[in-house]
């Protein structure tokens, strides 16, 4: 359970998952997890992942265990998640790293990749949309005027528990799974999650996408509720070397439906980069 301590800025935390031969100097893959989730969201991914890969699951800063002691109107922005980033990948000793970021973790990564070339060897995004669309954005108030207005009147557990519905999971999935999800969505501080709506809501990944050198996979559901398939025509006309896989689904949360086929495909898209073998 490391955590990284900074002068001046949030101590983050992360995940390290790394069952890889002791003696190979594996690369490593971050997983990035989205609006008012944390480092745990990823526990199925694992096992398909960390044989082959370093794997690094850091919680955002404000959310998960990472220190929520910021200013809330000054430091949350995307400067300050390039800044994170870069902190864990050069506290693991990773010059490059394969980036997959669900959701808000995808926006991110989107940008971040047009930002910091370098320091991204391929980029997959899980159910990300370019931008948070208006239908999105009033889907989400729940009755009450605005997403920031639902959140702070529901609390995080409660509003968690409506946004679930029919939009991230269908009315069939295992209770428990649901309960686990509501139960870890409301661990969120309130403000935190408004602070990052206020800036994300405002923000687009549209002037990025041209710039982004790295493969990209896209991951999106079929027929999704959050990313309309005009986004996804605009990652496919914007980005140099993109592949977007439609995986069989009406929800969200594919991540989470579907961890084995979504594991996999980030696994041999990001070995294929490589020129390894993730097979034994």
């Amino acid at each position: 359970m490391p955590y990284l301590q900074r002068s001046g800025k949030p101590t983050l935390h992360y995940e390290l998952d790394d069952y890889t031969d002791p003696w190979r100097n594996a690369p490593v893959m971050v997983l990035q997890h989205g609006f008012s989730r944390s480092s745990r969201f990823w526990y199925s991914w694992v096992p398909y992942l960390s044989r082959f890969y370093r794997v690094i699951r850091p919680d955002l800063r404000g959310l998960g265990q990472s220190a929520r002691d910021l200013d809330l109107q000054h430091d949350l922005g995307l400067e300050h998640y390039l800044d994170d980033l870069a902190a864990i990948a050069h506290a693991v000793g990773a010059e490059s790293i394969h980036y997959c970021g669900e959701s808000f973790g995808g926006i991110l990564g989107l940008a971040l990749a047009a930002e910091r070339p370098r320091l991204f060897r391929t980029l997959s995004v899980i159910s990300a949309p370019t931008f948070i669309s208006d239908h999105d954005k009033e889907s989400t108030t729940y009755g009450h005027g605005s997403r920031v207005e639902a959140l702070r009147k529901m609390g995080a557990r409660e509003w968690a528990k409506a946004s679930n519905s029919g939009r991230r999971f269908p009315a069939d999935a295992d209770p428990g799974l649901l309960e686990w999800y509501v139960d870890e969505m409301g661990k969120s501080d309130v403000e935190v999650l408004v602070a990052m709506f206020a800036w994300v809501s405002n923000f687009s990944t549209v002037p990025y996408l041209s710039r982004i050198e790295a493969p990209v996979l896209g991951l999106y559901p079929s027929q999704g509720p959050i990313t309309e398939d005009t986004q996804i025509r605009m990652l496919e006309e914007a980005i140099k070397d993109i592949r977007i896989v439609r995986m069989p689904s009406r929800y969200h949360c594919i991540a989470t439906l579907q961890p084995a086929a979504c594991a996999t495909s980030v696994l041999h898209f990001a070995a294929q980069y490589d020129g390894i073998p993730c097979r034994e």
